[in-house]
């Protein structure tokens, strides 16, 4: 399937490693010219190997998405780059793990900043452009969390529902305008964040990485992790003019883990 993405230009942002560095990996692959924002350091070697893999022409713009100035700058590089933006992926890392009584209100306030606040502002810097150039695609990365609560994570919880909020609002807003919106939202897929983690909790209780991996998916009816590879295809795919009718909505990337039939 050709997915209309020839010479598209794509934002991608947390991309240095991860979901964000396979999300633009594959647009690159599929022939968009990608925008790569992180804050490591690790950026550019990240972009340089995509390059390298694909042909590409890669934008890497180091910058940290909770800085309004950084979003600024990291829009206005891309505009001096390419003249324009086709599409957004509005993607950062995730707030810290507690219980309710474990946190702080400054907890709260820095997952605000994180979650939500950056997926704002990158809105507000880039809609004004998709709507001068007459159209473009917005994608949010967020969780399986917000069909249904994970332990120990009340922050995500709580602050991912108010990103779908807004995506959905920015749905009805700017559909009309031409402007796609929607979210996707990974269960566990297998980053080397998430070997990490699992190899840590192998070591903490005295099992292995295989043993651990299969607790967290027993749930799971494909009954294993996606794959960064997996999860790409799906989010440059919502976010190309091949899922043109798909607006507004809040794709599960879960294996079917999340049983709610709506």
């Amino acid at each position: 399937m050709d997915l209309g993405l020839q010479g598209k230009v794509a934002l991608v942002t947390a991309a240095s490693k991860g979901l964000g560095r396979a999300v633009a990996r594959e647009f690159a692959r599929e022939g968009a010219h990608v925008v790569m924002c992180a804050r490591s350091e690790a950026l550019e070697q990240a972009a340089q190997s995509i390059r390298q893999e694909t042909g590409a022409t890669i934008l890497a713009v180091r910058a940290d998405v909770t800085r309004p100035e950084d979003v600024e700058a990291l829009v206005e590089a891309t505009l001096r780059q390419f003249g324009r933006i086709d599409i957004l992926f509005a993607n950062s890392g995730g707030p810290k793990p507690g219980n309710f009584l474990n946190l702080s209100p400054q907890d709260w306030a820095e997952a605000v900043e994180i979650v939500l606040m950056s997926t704002v502002r990158l809105c507000y810097a880039v809609v004004p452009h998709m709507l001068r150039q007459g159209g473009g695609s917005i994608v949010a990365n967020q969780s399986y969390s917000v069909k249904q609560p994970i332990d120990n994570l009340i922050l995500s919880n709580s602050i991912r529902m108010a990103v779908i909020g807004l995506m959905k609002s920015l749905a009805n807003e700017l559909g009309p305008k031409g402007i796609r919106v929607n979210t996707i939202n990974p269960a566990w897929t297998l980053t080397e964040r998430v070997e990490q983690l699992m190899a840590d909790r192998a070591a903490r209780n005295g099992t292995s990485i295989e043993q651990e991996m299969a607790r967290v998916t027993s749930d799971v009816p494909l009954g294993r992790m996606g794959t960064v590879e997996e999860y790409a295809r799906a989010v440059v795919w919502l976010a190309s003019p091949a899922a043109s009718f798909i607006h507004g909505h809040a794709l599960m990337f879960d294996g079917g883990a999340v049983r709610a039939t709506l």
